[in-house]
C-alpha cells in the first residue's frame, strides 16, 4: 500500500472517530439535579450518580448543592419564575404543600412508565406521605423518622438497666430524675428538631395537628395543635424542664453535640443521625421507640416521615423526562437503596432492600439502624399519622419552636405559648390560602 493511501486511510479513521464522538455528545442528555446534601451525604449522592453514569453514559446527571433544605426550596421556586428550573429538585417534607400548589411540577404518576417501578414495594409510610388522593407526586429518596437515642453508660452509672430505656413520658421523667440526681449526666433528655418532635407526638398518638385531616382531605386552613392534646404534650415537657430533666438543645441537629458530650442521657432525633452518632460516640449508644402517654386512651398511631423527596420540574423536553425516569428507576433499585442506607442512615425505600439488609446481617451488626424500621413498620397506618400538609409549613414550625422554648423556659404556660403560636400559624395559613383562591 502506498504512503498516500495509508495517510488517507488514517484520515478517514480519524474523521469517523470524531464524527462518532460528536454524535455521542449530541445524543447525550443532561439532567440538572439540585440537592441539599452536604459533607458525607454529598459523597453518597455522588456515589449513586457515578454508578448511574457508568450504566447510562448517554445521560449526564449534573448535581448541584444548593444549600439547606429551606434554601434549596426557595431557589427552586425562584428558578421556576425565571424559567431556569432544574429537572430535579430535592425538597424536604414540609415543602410538600408548596410544591403541590406551585404549578411547577410534573407529578411522578404522569412521568412514570407503568410497571417499571413496583410502587407496592415502597415502604408504606413513605408512600403514604408523598401521596395525595391515592396518587404519588414525587420520587421517594431520603426518608427518616424520629427515635430515642440513649447513653447506655450513663444509664449504668445512674443504676438503671441499660437495656431497658423509657417507654412512656412518665418513665422519661422518672429515669431522667435518677440520672440527674445521681450525677451521671447534667440533664436527662433533649430534642433535635423540637417542632418536628411535637408533630411526632401527635402522629404517635393518632391526633390531628391541623384541620381537614391534617390537610389531606382539603387544604388546611387552621391548626389544632393548641387544643387539649397538644397542650398536654407541652405541659409534660415543661414538667420535665422544671425537674431539670429536659434541656433545650437548639434547632435541627444542634442537640447532637450535647448528647455526644454526655450532657444529656437521652435524645429524640432523626434516624438519619444514626450513623454519625454511632461513629462519634465514645459510649455505648442504644435506641428505642419514641415515648408515649400510657393508659390514657390514645390509639396507636405511627411515627411520621421526615427527610426529603425528589420533585420533577416543568419546562423540559420529553427526551429529558425519559432520562429523569431512568434515573428514578436507578434510585429504586434495591442495591442502590441498600448502599444509600448504609452510607447515610436514611431509610432504604423498598421492602426488598430492607429484606436484603436483613439477609446480609446488617441489622444484626447495626441494631440501632433496625429500631427506626421496627417503629414505623409496627405502627398503624392511618390518616392521623400520614403526615401534615401545610402551606408555608417552615414558617409555622418556627412559631411552634418558639412556643416550646417559651413554655419549657417558664416564660409562658403551655396553653398561652401554643395559643400564641396557633394565632400566627393561622394567619400564615390564611395568607397562603388567599394566594390559591
Amino acid at each position: 500500500m502506498s504512503k498516500v493511501k495509508v495517510v488517507l486511510s488514517s484520515v478517514v479513521c480519524v474523521v469517523m472517530l470524531l464524527t462518532s464522538f460528536t454524535a455521542f455528545a449530541a445524543d447525550q442528555v443532561t439532567i440538572n439535579f439540585w440537592h441539599a446534601m452536604s459533607a458525607s451525604r454529598m459523597e453518597a449522592v455522588n456515589k449513586i450518580i457515578d454508578g448511574f453514569q457508568a450504566a447510562y453514559p448517554n445521560i449526564k446527571i449534573e448535581p448541584q448543592f444548593t444549600g439547606t433544605y429551606a434554601e434549596t426550596l426557595s431557589k427552586a421556586i425562584a428558578a421556576v419564575r425565571t424559567g431556569e428550573a432544574p429537572h430535579i429538585v430535592q425538597v424536604y417534607e414540609v415543602g410538600t404543600q408548596t410544591m403541590l400548589d406551585s404549578g411547577a411540577i410534573v407529578p411522578i404518576f404522569e412521568l412514570e412508565k407503568p410497571g417499571e417501578i413496583d410502587w407496592g414495594n415502597i415502604v408504606g409510610p413513605i408512600l403514604d406521605y408523598y401521596s395525595v388522593g391515592g396518587k404519588l407526586y414525587s420520587m421517594p429518596f431520603n426518608s427518616s423518622t424520629s427515635m430515642l437515642y440513649y447513653n447506655k453508660d450513663v444509664f449504668e452509672k445512674a443504676g438503671l438497666d441499660p437495656n431497658r430505656p423509657p417507654r412512656t413520658f412518665d418513665e422519661v421523667l422518672e429515669m431522667g430524675k435518677k440520672i440527674v440526681e445521681s450525677g451521671a449526666a447534667p440533664h436527662g433528655i433533649s430534642f433535635g428538631w423540637p417542632d418536628w418532635q411535637f408533630e411526632q407526638a401527635h402522629a404517635m398518638h393518632a391526633q390531628f395537628f391541623a384541620n381537614n385531616d391534617d390537610g389531606r382531605s382539603g387544604r388546611a386552613t387552621e391548626v389544632v395543635f393548641n387544643k387539649e392534646f397538644g397542650v398536654k404534650v407541652l405541659a409534660k415537657w415543661t414538667e420535665w424542664a422544671k425537674a431539670g430533666v429536659f434541656y433545650y438543645g437548639g434547632a435541627e441537629y444542634k442537640a447532637n453535640d450535647a448528647f455526644l458530650a454526655g450532657q444529656i442521657a437521652m435524645l429524640q432525633q432523626s434516624t438519619s443521625s444514626a450513623e454519625s452518632i454511632s461513629k462519634a460516640a465514645k459510649f455505648k449508644v442504644g435506641t428505642t421507640f419514641l415515648p408515649r402517654f400510657e393508659g390514657e386512651g390514645y390509639p396507636l398511631g405511627n411515627s411520621v416521615i421526615g427527610g426529603a423527596t425528589l420533585w420533577t420540574m416543568k419546562g423540559h423536553t420529553k427526551e429529558e423526562y425519559d432520562a429523569v425516569w431512568e434515573f428514578y428507576k436507578w434510585l429504586a433499585r434495591p442495591d442502590v437503596s441498600v448502599q444509600w442506607h448504609k452510607d447515610t442512615g436514611y431509610f432504604p425505600t423498598s421492602v426488598t432492600a430492607v429484606r436484603e439488609l436483613m439477609d446480609q446481617g446488617w441489622f444484626s451488626e447495626q441494631p440501632n439502624f433496625l429500631t427506626a424500621f421496627m417503629q414505623i413498620l409496627t405502627g398503624v397506618r392511618r390518616v392521623e399519622s400520614q403526615g401534615v400538609l401545610l402551606g408555608n409549613f417552615p414558617e409555622i414550625r418556627q412559631y411552634v419552636t418558639t412556643a416550646i422554648e417559651k413554655a419549657t423556659s417558664g416564660q409562658m404556660s403551655p396553653q398561652e405559648a401554643l395559643d400564641e403560636a396557633a394565632k400566627e400559624a393561622n394567619r400564615v395559613l390564611q395568607e397562603y390560602a388567599e394566594l390559591y383562591q
